[in-house]
């Protein structure tokens, strides 16, 4: 398989546009580890082989198990995961199907006991992030393998 367009490249204005919003996610509050599950479900549902390759390997760069990274797409099968996360993860199929499910009242209310207001949207500008540079990599046929995970500083109450 190779590439279509290097997208970065191509539209560097609108890669810094994404970038943005990227960059408020990461710094929005939400713990990195349910970040990159919801990253991980999204590109799953959406067939993206390349971030389904980054999100893995950053979220194994993170400290990640490999046993939930087996899971996440069994996630609700798989003892594995906190209420929080799952409740995560399902707003993230609901968000992410959003043309099959209009992301019913009951799965709002659900999620609603895990996340405040200020933390559900946040995690839902996560979804549209990895919704959109799964979109991109799919549809440009960017090819996985490549990535290589920045070494990230772990804070010293993780360890």
């Amino acid at each position: 398989m190779s590439s279509r367009v290097d997208y970065g490249k191509t539209s560097p204005d609108g890669m810094a546009a994404m970038r943005g919003l990227e960059s408020y996610v990461r710094q929005c509050g939400l713990e990195l580890a349910l970040l990159e599950l919801v990253r991980l479900r999204a590109s799953q549902i959406n067939g993206c082989a390349y971030c389904v390759d980054m999100h893995t390997k950053d979220a194994r760069a993170a400290g990640e198990t490999e046993q939930r990274l087996y899971a996440v797409s069994v996630w609700e099968e798989a003892p594995f995961f906190t209420e929080r996360e799952r409740a995560a993860l399902a707003w993230t199929e609901g968000v992410t199907r959003v043309g099959d499910s209009r992301v019913p009242d009951a799965l709002y209310e659900s999620v609603r006991e895990y996340f405040g207001e200020k933390e559900l949207v946040d995690l839902t500008l996560a979804i549209v992030a990895i919704n959109g540079w799964n979109r991109l990599a799919v549809s440009f046929r960017t090819v996985p393998g490549s990535y290589t995970p920045a070494r990230r500083r772990v804070p010293a109450e993780a360890v």
